[in-house]
């Protein structure tokens, strides 16, 4: 093709200057893409069931998240050591007293109301400033080779009895273990709970365990014979190995009584986050009727507490429990429990 000369020449030339600085322009001044939105939860809540929600919120709303789990006493503390320079946005917990210990620091930011109301109030932080997600409630598992059910109590505070000697199974050190103490100490008193824990203690011997996953293990297989654990660890047990494994079957202490408790695991923002409204976005949620159902099809084997959704799992139908008369406030932050643990040195 000829090359164009003359007048021509410095036509295409003009245009060509022209194009190269629109282009360099468009350029300068269009703004960098912007990174998405990571959020840091702090989960105190089993993993499977953390990860199966935050699939879900990130697939709906494009907002990340970055999910760091430990016990929930221990992320508790390590958002007060970092204070307001935690990179925490959320904490997820298993149980409301690690929440109602934060709340008491004064480290937590209010719900939204419509968040709020999704859920039953008194499933809910007291103040507002965290919401219940799910449920589980205490009960007792125990070898059907080695007992009958008829043999079991029917009150937690029979356990102490030296019938159960090297019978009796416990975790000390689990969270879920502290809301059964409170309950002790708000029907018979702390000098009572404190007797209890001591005679449990010696009932325990060498099944003194460190979760409520060994309890359930160490019973199923006929090496602890009854044991104190939240009915979920059971239903996962037999998830895991099938029906025609299991030797063991759960069982719940008589209506109202101290060892009956309903646990409810529940999610919080900081007021330290840099990113409110999208942590505010993930507790909406959790207890929206999306990410309710997740929790009822999954094999959490909780029970949900948002938004009118029904497990789908066999589990006692949740209108059916009639648990201790406890509510949030009185379970308070665990502190009382903790401090009876170590003056039984259970831990």
């Amino acid at each position: 093709m000829a090359r164009p000369t003359g007048t021509l020449a410095r036509a295409v030339a003009r245009v060509a200057v022209g194009a190269g600085l629109v282009a360099i322009l468009a350029g300068c001044g269009a703004p960098a893409a912007k990174e998405p939105t990571t959020l840091t939860l702090y989960n105190g809540q089993h993993v499977q069931t953390t990860d199966s929600l935050v699939a879900g919120f990130e697939k709906q709303t494009g907002i990340q998240v970055e999910v760091r789990s430990n016990d929930e006493d221990v992320l508790a503390d390590q958002i007060v050591q970092e204070g307001k320079s935690s990179p925490a946005d959320l904490i997820y917990t298993e149980n409301s007293p690690a929440l109602e210990y934060l709340q008491g620091q004064n480290l937590l930011a209010p719900v939204p109301k419509p968040t709020l109301e999704r859920v039953a109030s008194k499933y809910n932080s007291p103040k507002g400033e965290w919401v219940g997600v799910s449920a589980r409630v205490s009960v007792m598992v125990y070898n059907t080779r080695l007992l009958r059910a008829s043999q079991l109590p029917t009150s937690v505070m029979q356990l102490a009895d030296p019938r159960w000697k090297g019978l009796l199974a416990i975790a000390p050190g689990e969270t879920d273990f502290q809301p059964i103490i409170t309950s002790i100490v708000r029907s018979y008193g702390r000098a009572a709970a404190l007797q209890w824990l001591e005679a449990i203690k010696a009932n325990a011997e060498q099944h003194v365990y460190p979760d409520n996953e060994t309890i359930t293990s160490m019973v199923n297989s006929g090496q602890a014979t009854v044991g104190i654990i939240n009915h979920y660890y059971w239903y996962r047990l037999r998830a895991e190995i099938g029906a025609s494994q299991m030797h063991s079957a759960i069982a719940y202490f008589a209506p109202r009584n101290s060892g009956y408790v309903l646990d409810v695991s529940g999610a919080a923002v900081l007021k330290s986050s840099r990113h409110q409204a999208a942590a505010d976005k993930f507790l909406a949620f959790l207890v929206s009727h999306k990410g309710q159902e997740i929790l009822a099809h999954s094999d959490s084997f909780e029970y949900p507490l948002g938004s009118g959704v029904v497990t789908a799992q066999p589990l006692r139908p949740f209108a059916s429990l009639q648990p201790a008369s406890l509510t949030i406030a009185e379970l308070g932050d665990g502190a009382e429990a903790v401090a009876l643990l170590h003056q039984a040195q259970l831990l």
